[in-house]
């Protein structure tokens, strides 16, 4: 997202003039999810400067702040699991704009992990998982892409340290045992990954 990024975190970028994490807030806090926590690490400080602790969104913010350069996906979410108690927490990235119905996602899991997965999008044709009824498997015909929306139990995480570390080898290793669950969402999604994208997204916003 450079060099966009250079001054502004990616979740402070602004479509219609409203920054993507906070279209996020607002959506979980329509649909009853208000007790929040949100890693942060390159420029995070305006984060937390532009978000406080969320009472402007009807939300209560916690932050768990990663260390210079981060600690990917993983190491992210394992710094975080102490301000996140022990039943099964909502994981979403904050570089996404969707209209998800969070409700929907389930309050408690048959195994490690709930992904949420939409259909291939241009830039990543390959996709990531494959879903086969209700169950999420790391190989197979037709894959779909993870959203970065899921729910997960902290229990995926036994056996990690507080380091940098992919989120993905671990859910790879809970499908293998058959301990990831899934649902296919054909609605609006979209990941911001370059310049070029949240300009298409700020366009197509625009004309709705």
């Amino acid at each position: 997202m450079r060099p966009l990024t250079d001054a502004v975190p990616k979740p402070l970028l602004e479509v219609q003039g409203k920054p993507l994490v906070v279209y996020l807030i607002e959506s979980l806090a329509r649909h009853g999810i208000t007790d929040l926590v949100i890693n942060y690490a390159h420029l995070g400080e305006q984060i937390v400067e532009r978000l406080g602790d969320g009472g402007e969104f009807g939300v209560t913010i916690r932050y768990s702040e990663e260390r210079q350069g981060g600690l990917e996906t993983g190491g992210g979410i394992f710094k975080a699991l102490p301000l996140l108690g022990d039943q099964p927490f909502i994981v979403v990235n904050g570089d996404i704009w969707t209209d998800y119905p969070f409700s929907r996602l389930p309050r408690s899991l048959e195994g490690l992990a709930h992904l949420v997965l939409v259909d291939n999008p241009a830039h990543h044709s390959a996709g990531d998982f494959v879903l086969q009824g209700e169950q999420v498997c790391s190989s197979g015909d037709t894959r779909l892409t993870y959203s970065g929306i899921g729910v997960y139990s902290n229990k995926l995480f036994a056996g990690n340290t507080l380091a940098k570390f992919p989120l993905a080898p671990l859910l790879r290793r809970a499908m293998d045992l058959g301990q990831v669950t899934g649902e296919y969402y054909p609605g609006l999604w979209q990941d911001i990954g370059t310049p070029e994208r949240l300009a298409q997204l700020n366009q197509s916003a625009g004309s709705n």
